[in-house]
């Protein structure tokens, strides 16, 4: 009679062995049946670089070199007008830092 539950216990496995690879070719995972660690799941996962990049606006402004020389003789217009009320930059060795440092 021992040779009936033997039976059946190899036909369950059987069973679960069989809907386990149906189950894994349906919805595309792949069959693990020793457990062991692999990089299946890694390499499968889709690439986010190109999702990234196109997060970001595509900035025209940088391939136009007459808009980047407009903007930055504004900024040297600006810094100019600044440095003629005093407002400027310091020289090198003269700010806060520096000062902090001689007292």
């Amino acid at each position: 009679m021992d040779g009936g539950g033997g039976l059946k216990s190899l036909i369950a496995a059987a069973v679960t062995r069989g809907v386990t690879e149906a189950r894994a070719r349906i919805f595309g995972h792949s069959v693990n049946p020793t457990a062991q660690r692999s990089p299946h799941k890694l390499l499968s996962k889709k690439l986010i670089g190109e999702k990234v990049a196109q997060w970001y606006p595509y900035d025209i402004k940088k391939d136009d070199p007459l808009v980047m020389a407009r903007q930055e003789q504004e900024r040297l217009s600006k810094l100019e007008m600044l440095k003629r009320r005093g407002k400027g930059p310091p020289k090198k060795g003269q700010g806060k830092r520096a000062k902090k440092r001689n007292k």
